[in-house]
């Protein structure tokens, strides 16, 4: 099966804000970012599309064509808890400097790991396998395109980060 992962536009937050399951704005660039990832899209057909059900996913698929996708909870960013919304330069947190050091393993403060939601989008992807689609488009976040292109074998979970499409970016999979 054939996945099309599209990562959301920009958000309309200050830089530095730890944003995950927070359901923020677009950005005031969203109408050219959009228009430029449907661009890329072309006239791709799809046999079932996923949403996050978090805004910023949504109003990309619906920008893009598709105003009623499958909403799945499993495709949400990465919960960040007590920091949510919160600039990262400003959390006084004693847990902040040990997750900085090792965030692939440790949670946020009242929110997810790095192997939660990689269990999360993998669960996700493993009930797609046993869909009968060819071809399918989900429309999701950063943290969610980095664990399905490790479950789908584009890059190792080592400097996994790297790999990270920019805003309004695509990601293709095989399962």
């Amino acid at each position: 099966m054939d996945i099309v992962l599209v990562r959301h536009t920009s958000v309309g937050v200050p830089k530095g804000t730890c944003y995950g399951w927070s359901d923020v704005p677009v950005a005031e660039t969203f109408e050219d970012e959009a228009a430029e990832t449907k661009r890329n899209l072309g006239t791709e057909a799809f046999d079932a599309v996923f949403s996050s059900p978090l805004t910023r996913a949504r109003k990309l698929a619906e920008y893009c064509g598709w105003p009623s996708p499958i909403v799945d909870d499993r495709l949400k960013e990465m919960n960040m808890g007590d920091w949510e919304m919160k600039l990262f330069d400003e959390i006084e947190d004693e847990n902040l400097q040990k997750w900085y050091g090792d965030y692939m393993h440790l949670a946020a403060t009242g929110g997810e790991s790095f192997p939660v939601l990689f269990d999360r989008v993998a669960s996700f992807l493993d009930e797609l396998k046993t869909r009968p689609y060819h071809r399918v488009a989900v429309f999701a976040h950063g943290g969610v395109l980095i664990c399905a292109g490790i479950y789908g074998g584009l890059f190792p979970k080592e400097d996994c980060f790297k790999h990270l499409v920019p805003y309004g970016g695509i990601e293709r999979i095989t399962i």
